[in-house]
């Protein structure tokens, strides 16, 4: 395999050809800075360089991404290529466990990869953000040990856009918020076209309760963005969430119908299922009132895009949907089970979860802080940034209220961390009485 190029991060690539290189080196940076147009810069390399495996490994890992069905079919034919180095097939490796919904031995290959290939971010991304192999593993440290992850490797990247869009947010989500920012404001500098970049500062004004500069931020970098975006719902939603508290319920609901919950969906199913329920549900804990129509549609999708439990992320918000269409049992059984036979890396907390959430829907506040009182300090197995699990912090503290347990509902909120401000639960003015 001749090797005479290399990419971004000076890994040697198995290409003679510039035109291929350069088609591959703005697909990956497509791809880590989740904007549109990977797919055509991928087919540009190969058919630059027909032969270019590590082109052939990132096109099928953009399939993954994408959900295409052919993702599998294009991984096995990258694997079969001849003369791929360790590094192109310990990718195909990692993508092929992730594709077979391993996501344990998946991190642990991660972990290996990285160890030997630091600066080889389309892989180390796999474990870099909310949504990746750590966020999802279910283990209650696993704020700490994201962080700990990308600080091990800060030394090899420097001020790279891609690295300081997610320490940046890892440190945001622990509390270094003032180690947190000059690393966004970094990459936003180096890659204003960065939907992850605009995640992370999304969770960064969240964290630090300020509203206008998250509206003003949302508002102003949305519209350069691609409707092709697969972030395009989940940064609509974070918007709604400070219009929620700032009490404008319709532009809220506008955004669910036309980003987040909109048939046309662009981003990947287990978001439109976070996004579409959490922010249902937190507009009636909000207090106002409930639209029947859209919960059934939300509660259909659910169980189309996943109809058997296993992804706590996922499932958590499922149990939202179930507990309003007054289904919960069949999957809390099985959250159960699968737990007590240790096939449920997030543990039994969410069967506990599923039901109190049923039981606040029908309006047993007493069962539903039975349920939910106890699982706080471990919610963070879950799955979930910060902002999206105080929604489970903000139902307890609703059932507090309505029951008239206001030392209760005072002791939770003065143990909420610093920096989010405001609480949109109805009722809440009683706690300064």
């Amino acid at each position: 395999m001749a090797t005479t190029t290399q990419d971004r991060y000076g890994l040697p690539l198995d290409t003679s050809s510039a035109a291929a290189r350069d088609a591959y080196v703005e697909a990956c940076d497509l791809l880590l800075s989740n904007w549109p147009g990977a797919m055509p810069a991928l087919e540009r390399a190969l058919a630059g360089d027909p032969g270019f495996g590590l082109a052939h490994i990132a096109r099928a890992r953009a399939l993954q991404l994408g959900a295409n069905p052919a993702a599998a079919a294009a991984l096995a034919e990258a694997a079969a290529l001849p003369g791929l180095d360790a590094r192109a097939r310990s990718q195909v490796g990692i993508f092929m466990l992730l594709g077979q919904g391993k996501p344990t031995e998946a991190l642990e290959a991660v972990r290996a990869h990285v160890a030997q290939w630091p600066r080889d971010a389309l892989v180390a991304t796999t474990a870099a953000n909310q949504t990746g192999l750590i966020a999802i593993s279910g283990r209650a440290a696993r704020e700490q040990e994201q962080l700990d992850y990308l600080a091990a490797l800060a030394p090899h990247y420097g001020d790279d856009w891609w690295f300081n869009t997610h320490y940046g947010m890892a440190l945001s989500e622990v509390g270094l918020q003032a180690e947190a920012w000059p690393r966004l404001q970094a990459a936003l500098t180096a890659r204003p076209n960065n939907a992850a970049l605009a995640h992370s500062i999304a969770h960064f004004h969240y964290e630090n309760g300020e509203h206008d500069q998250a509206v003003g931020f949302l508002q102003g970098w949305l519209p350069g963005y691609p409707p092709a975006g697969g972030l395009r719902g989940h940064l609509s939603w974070h918007l709604s969430l400070v219009l929620l508290q700032q009490g404008d319920i319709a532009s809220g609901f506008q955004l669910f119908e036309d980003a987040f919950a909109a048939e046309d969906y662009s981003g990947p199913a287990m978001v439109k299922v976070f996004d579409a329920a959490s922010f249902l549900w937190r507009a009636e804990l909000a207090g106002h009132p409930r639209d029947a129509a859209r919960w059934e549609r939300v509660h259909a999708f659910c169980h189309r895009a996943f109809p058997q439990p296993g992804f706590a992320y996922v499932d958590w918000h499922v149990a939202l949907a179930d507990a309003v269409q007054g289904t919960p049992e069949p999957r809390a059984a099985e959250l159960e089970t699968r737990a007590r036979e240790n096939r449920y890396p997030a543990g039994p907390g969410l069967a506990v979860a599923a039901r109190g959430f049923a039981a606040f829907e029908r309006g047993d506040h007493a069962a539903a802080i039975a349920a939910l009182a106890p699982l706080m300090a471990d919610r963070p197995r879950f799955g979930g940034s910060r902002a999206q699990l105080d929604l489970l912090e903000f139902t307890l503290l609703r059932s507090y209220l309505a029951s008239g347990r206001l030392d209760e509902a005072r002791t939770l909120v003065a143990a909420r961390r610093p920096g989010p401000v405001g609480l949109p639960v109805a009722g809440a003015e009683a706690l300064a009485a």
